[in-house]
């Protein structure tokens, strides 16, 4: 196979297509297999403190994804119109758009903090999780919002870098994040941590230092993320100095590409939350299943994350450069390959589900029920495999309106009405819950093949224009 290096000119014709999104979508895999091992890292750390501390991280976890949706719907909004420019070859442009994105990012970010650290306050509350779990909760997110402003130009930077074609400085940098948080972790949890004859005396924090060493290690890369920004060799390098003037078209455009998909995140999200507050009403025990159910279920995104994010940043690129036929190509490559291998990780969960329960918790209780439900969830990972890679598809044609009607349909008018349903009238409790989920995800899966299949996003990104 012909070897390429990155960043490479994703618009080069004698690159074979295949080529071209293998060297976008790796980087993007291999970061988030980083990922979710800190993430299973994490969750058998806080297990290991007992049901109750597992239940406190699962409390404001659906609030959590909402937030991180929200940055990411900035970062996107950003990201692919500075792609535009990219593939019609205005260089000028594009840097203009990310120097305008970081400055912006500061405010945001600053609004989130002071939000999310007054809500921490009242959230376990509300979500209904039982006394001693509440307190844990508000201390573990009251830390992990006071690490949003970092967080989000973490966020920012590395999806400017994969959607300019340079997806290896992202994956250096969020896989350094991810050692800095497990080496931060066992100091800020444990009261002592052995290495074999060696021993080092932590801080015994307990949930929330699990906090407080994400929000450190977000900290750290976020500040090497700007550096590298600001200070290597990349298509969108720029520099502070200097004067900068605030461009309204700009904010306008990246405003119109990101508000949908915030929009959408925060439909799955705020649908998340009331999903959490049902599963509150079973006791510790289901919570605990759950929250460990849904990070056990994380490791099948890998394939399609990765196919999704080419297919974002390859057809935002091609159609900047007013090239139909080849935005078409690699959505078709991009869309087939992600859903083939989200179908192998969706068997993979099957075989697997007790294993993976057992990594995260000794309680039997949980690892039983943990299992039942993941492999009611398998079943549904190709067409939600399939929904994510159209989902990318549509956000690099400038289409994140119609992720977010999707979005609400599935959640909105399925998924949340039959997890009532089935948890009022049957004795199935958290099992039909995640039937709702997968019936939910099985429908999205359904209206993405159609709705792809028509081709109709290839012209929609001149709406932003």
């Amino acid at each position: 196979m012909r070897r390429v290096r990155n960043p490479i000119n994703l618009l080069d014709r004698s690159i074979p297509p295949g080529i071209i999104i293998w060297s976008l979508a790796w980087p993007t895999i291999l970061e988030q297999v980083l990922q979710v091992t800190v993430t299973y890292v994490d969750s058998a750390m806080v297990g290991s403190l007992g049901a109750h501390a597992t239940a406190a991280i699962a409390v404001p976890t659906s609030t959590i994804w909402l937030v991180n949706g929200w940055m990411n719907a900035f970062a996107i909004g950003f990201s692919v119109l500075m792609a535009r420019f990219l593939g019609s070859g205005n260089s000028q442009r594009a840097k203009q758009v990310t120097k305008q994105a970081l400055y912006t990012s500061v405010f945001f970010g600053l609004a989130l903090t002071w939000l999310f650290v007054v809500i921490a306050r009242h959230l376990p509350a509300w979500i209904g999780a039982e006394a001693e779990v509440q307190l844990l909760a508000r201390q573990y997110y009251h830390f992990i919002a006071l690490g949003y402003l970092p967080n989000l130009v973490m966020i920012l930077i590395s999806t400017l870098l994969r959607c300019s074609g340079d997806a290896k400085k992202a994956l250096y940098l969020n896989g350094l994040n991810n050692i800095l948080n497990i080496a931060f972790n066992f100091f800020f949890i444990f009261d002592f941590v052995s290495f074999g004859p060696f021993g080092l005396r932590g801080l015994g924090l307990g949930v929330k230092g699990a906090a407080m060493a994400t929000t450190l290690s977000c900290t750290i890369t976020s500040i090497l993320l700007l550096v590298i920004l600001l200070a290597t060799d990349n298509p969108i390098r720029i520099t502070l100095l200097g004067p900068f003037s605030y461009d309204k078209t700009i904010q306008k455009s990246a405003l119109r590409l990101g508000i949908p998909v915030a929009l959408e995140r925060s439909t799955l999200s705020f649908g998340q939350i009331v999903f959490t507050k049902m599963v509150g009403t079973l006791g510790t025990t289901a919570l605990a299943a759950h929250f460990l159910a849904n990070t056990a279920e994380s490791i099948t995104y890998l394939p399609p994350s990765g196919f999704a994010t080419a297919a974002t940043t390859l057809v935002a690129q091609s159609l900047g450069a007013n090239d139909k036929q080849l935005a078409k190509k690699f959505a078709d490559l991009c869309t087939l390959w992600g859903t083939l291998l989200m179908s192998f990780m969706g068997l993979m969960l099957y075989l697997f589900a007790p294993a993976l329960m057992r990594f995260f918790t000794s309680d039997a209780s949980v690892i039983a029920l943990g299992t039942t439900i993941l492999r009611i969830e398998a079943f549904a990972e190709p067409a939600f495999g399939l929904s994510m890679l159209a989902f990318g598809v549509f956000r690099g044609a400038g289409d994140t309106r119609r992720p977010f009607f999707i979005s609400i349909a599935g959640m909105w008018l399925l998924r949340l009405p039959l997890a009532y349903l089935l948890l009022k009238t049957t004795s199935l409790g958290l099992l039909g819950i995640w039937i709702a989920m997968a019936s939910d995800l099985t429908l999205r899966g359904i209206i993405c093949l159609v709705q792809y299949r028509r081709y109709t996003w290839l012209d929609s990104w001149q709406e932003t224009h």
